[in-house]
């Protein structure tokens, strides 16, 4: 069992740079891929980001490609989202999840457990 929290999401302007993390619980925390996944207002969820269990691969998405960073802790049990030169369009609910798989998958679907999310707003 794995429970997530986010933390560091907030209003900035365009622009701006924000740092997201993610403090997970459980001793198993290094065994897991990590992801962000993100809700804009009236849009579905969307992949952002994903890095494996050593932090040896991450992948991108597109729109987020060479802005955005994923890092990770494991003797924290925290990865970390840098998110710079921000744009209205990042505006969403930033998730966390942990994933089993050794890949740094975008497929929601073998996300095994999710945080509760935090509000990123980037104004223009």
């Amino acid at each position: 069992q794995v429970q997530l929290v986010e933390s560091g999401g907030g209003l900035v302007q365009a622009g701006d740079s924000l740092r997201l993390s993610c403090a997970a619980s459980g001793r198993t925390f290094s065994a897991y891929t990590m992801g962000w996944f993100r809700r804009a207002p009236g849009k579905e969820r969307e992949f952002v980001t994903a890095i494996t269990w050593s932090g040896g691969s991450t992948r991108y998405a597109d729109s987020v490609k060479g802005r955005f960073t994923i890092s990770r802790d494991n003797a924290k049990n925290t990865v970390y989202l840098q998110m710079n030169s921000l744009k209205p369009e990042d505006t969403a609910v930033y998730y966390c999840a942990a994933s089993r798989e050794v890949i740094a998958t975008m497929n929601p679907r073998v996300y095994n457990y999710w945080g509760q999310g935090t509000q990123v707003t980037v104004s223009s």
